[in-house]
Order: C-alpha cells, then sequence, then structure tokens
C-alpha cells in the first residue's frame, strides 16, 4: 500500500509552483498517495495524481490566522497521512499537533521570514523589528519539533539544524516555461516581460519608469503579471500609464507565462535592498533563464556570484531607473549578444539549475522519513 502523504498550506494556491507542480507532483509520480489541503473556493478536485481537498478560502488576514489553520489542521487528522509537509509558519502549531498523533512531520521554509518583516506593509514599521525577533524566536522554538526542515536556499538552511535540513531550490522544470510556437528572438517586438508579486519591494516603480526614459530613444513595452493589484495603487499605476507604454497582465498560469516569455525580448527581477531579498535565489530570474531570456537583476553579492560567471545577463542598480533604464537599451540594442545570453542561461539550467537535481533530494528525504517509520513499527 502506498505511503499516504499531506501537503498543508492555509496562504498558497492549490496550483502553487512550488507546492503542487514541483513536489506533489514529483511524489505522486514516485508512488506515493498525495493529499494537497489548500485554500480553494471551487472544492475538492483531483490533478496529476494529487488529491486536493479544499478548505474554505479567507476573506481576510485575521480569518486565515483563526478559522483556516483551523480548517487545514481538521483537515489534515481528516486525511490520517504518515508524513506531514506544511509550507507556511504559520501552521507550525499544525505540526506539533500533528507530532502529538505520532506523525512524521516537515516544515517548508521557502523564504526568510524574518528578514521579510521589514517590506510588511501591515505591520507598523515601528514594530517590524520587534516582530521578527519574535518570529525567529517562535520559528525556532517550534520548529524543533518537526522531524526534517526542507529549505529553499543554503542560507535559509543555516538558520536551523543541520542534521534535520535539507536543501531542496525552487529551481524550473526544464522545459515548462519553453512554448512550442517561440518567436526567433531577432523577429520578437521589443518586450520587457516581469511575473511575480508587483509591490514596492520588487521595484516595480522603478522598472515603471526605466520603461519610460527607453520609450524616449526607442521603442519598448514593459508586460507586468501578477496577482490583482489593490485599487488604489492600480488607480496610481493607470494615472502613470496614460501612453499605454506597460501593460498589467494579471494572474497567469504557467501556459501563459510560457507564452510570455515566448514573445519577450528581455526578463526582468529588479528587487530593492532588502534583507530577504539578498538572501533569496530569485526564482524568476531561473525561470527567465530556463526560456533563453537575457536577464535584468540587481545588483547584490549573492546575484553576482550565481548569475556573473554565467554571463546570461546585466546587473543594475535597482534603485536607479536610469541604470535600468541603460541596461535595457543595450540588451534591445545588441540582439545577438542579448540571445547569446539567454543561450548561456538556458545552458546552464539544463545542466546545473533545474528541478530534475532537486526532485533527488525531496525524494530521498521522505525515504528517509519511512525508514524512521518502519524503525519505530519493529
Amino acid at each position: 500500500m502506498p505511503c499516504r502523504v499531506a501537503h498543508l498550506t492555509s496562504v498558497h494556491l492549490p496550483t502553487d509552483t512550488r507546492i503542487f507542480h514541483k513536489q506533489c507532483k514529483t511524489l505522486a509520480r514516485a508512488g506515493y498517495d498525495v493529499t494537497l489541503i489548500a485554500p480553494h473556493a471551487a472544492g475538492d478536485v483531483e490533478r496529476d495524481g494529487v488529491k486536493v481537498k479544499a478548505v474554505k478560502p479567507s476573506c481576510s488576514r485575521t480569518e486565515r490566522f483563526t478559522n483556516t489553520i483551523r480548517s487545514v489542521y481538521f483537515a489534515a487528522l481528516e486525511v490520517n497521512a504518515s508524513i506531514y509537509h506544511f509550507h507556511d509558519p504559520e501552521l507550525i502549531p499544525v505540526g506539533v499537533l500533528l507530532k502529538m498523533h505520532g506523525k512524521r512531520v516537515i516544515y517548508d521554509v521557502h523564504e526568510d521570514y524574518t528578514g521579510g518583516m521589514e517590506v510588511r506593509q501591515w505591520i507598523p514599521k515601528s514594530m517590524r523589528g520587534a516582530t521578527a525577533l519574535a518570529l525567529n524566536f517562535y520559528e525556532r522554538l517550534l520548529a524543533r519539533s518537526c522531524d526534517r526542515i526542507v529549505a529553499a536556499t543554503p542560507i535559509i538552511a543555516n538558520k536551523f539544524w543541520p542534521d534535520r535540513t535539507r536543501v531542496v531550490c525552487n529551481f524550473p522544470l526544464k522545459d515548462e516555461l519553453r512554448a512550442p510556437e517561440s518567436i526567433p528572438y531577432d523577429q520578437r517586438e521589443p518586450v520587457v516581460a516581469f511575473v511575480g508579486a508587483l509591490g514596492d519591494a520588487r521595484g516595480v516603480r522603478q522598472m515603471i519608469e526605466a520603461a519610460h526614459i527607453v520609450s524616449r530613444q526607442t521603442p519598448v513595452k514593459l508586460m507586468l503579471g501578477g496577482p490583482p493589484l489593490a485599487s488604489g495603487a492600480r488607480a496610481s499605476f493607470e494615472a502613470k500609464n496614460q501612453d499605454g507604454l506597460v501593460e498589467f497582465l494579471g494572474f497567469l498560469s504557467r501556459p501563459e507565462i510560457a507564452d510570455l516569455f515566448a514573445r519577450a525580448r528581455i526578463g526582468i527581477m529588479t528587487p530593492l535592498a532588502t534583507r530577504n531579498a539578498y538572501n533569496a535565489l530569485p526564482t524568476k530570474l531561473f525561470e527567465y533563464m530556463s526560456a533563453a531570456l537575457p536577464i535584468i537583476t540587481s545588483d547584490f553579492p549573492l546575484y553576482r556570484e550565481i548569475f556573473g560567471s554565467v554571463k546570461c545577463g546585466l546587473f543594475v542598480d535597482p534603485e536607479s531607473p536610469e541604470a535600468i533604464a541603460e541596461a535595457i537599451l543595450w540588451l534591445l540594442r545588441h540582439p545577438a549578444d542579448a540571445a547569446q545570453m539567454g543561450r548561456n542561461g538556458e545552458r546552464v539550467i539544463a545542466d546545473k539549475y533545474n528541478w530534475e537535481h532537486e526532485a533527488d533530494t525531496l525524494l530521498a528525504t521522505y525515504a528517509e522519513l519511512q525508514s524512521l517509520n518502519s524503525i519505530r513499527l519493529q
């Protein structure tokens, strides 16, 4: 009988790339009986061998921290899995309770949550430092009860205990974002693509200003894909975009992202200098590279270390629209060099920075926990 496992989230969509498309589908293909418990208004479904068990989506942060977490916990008990793998720090108490029921538990740390406190708009600035310290204490104290910590980057892994921590990076699937009808690079329109959260910390305002600077010298289109903007932010965005230079695409499915990349000339991600950005392995940059797009990104030490030797793009001061504009202009005016940068990035994804390599670590982690269960039953 296959080992039953459950992934838990109170925050992410049931189609989340790391959780569903990479981890859950990998486990299902390896023969595990996989259930994903997640907020989903459309109810229970089954996709690609993964059973999605829905909980009611929350309408507010308060409701999420109360009703949604409670619903996730009771749904987890109902599934009665052998291994539970949860993806949000707010679910650590759920993990502790599941351990009390004799279950094996994995905490998947997607980002440096304590570092991320400095850009959380819903926390008053005067309280962000204290909130970060409290979260760090809470995370380390309660995470001790987990059998394994799965960290999305080596820097995140350094916060936890080496004997039980495994690094499973969020690298792209090799061919997922290569559209079959990709337009030859030298025939593409001057489209600069960004996909991700459209917040100030991501440097979106500087990107928009840079696009307007570029447009004074050559045609350009900045296409932004991401979750819908709040009404106030959307109004501000539209007021600055009377010329239609920037196009907001809204949330994009994975095939829609592939289609965007297939007609873009540049992939851009220029986050501002926050602790979280410094410590992150920026998934979107790897995804641009997998689609053979040259990249423009922030000139941070970690980014230079990873991408500099690959020669797959340009580094800029993320606070400077002028610097970003200069990089866009250079790539648009040197299409042969830009295309070569794209090929360089695509090659290193195929050889090294891909999910297929990370899947082996994930499966080995689950095999370790199954072995511990077998020893306990003897």
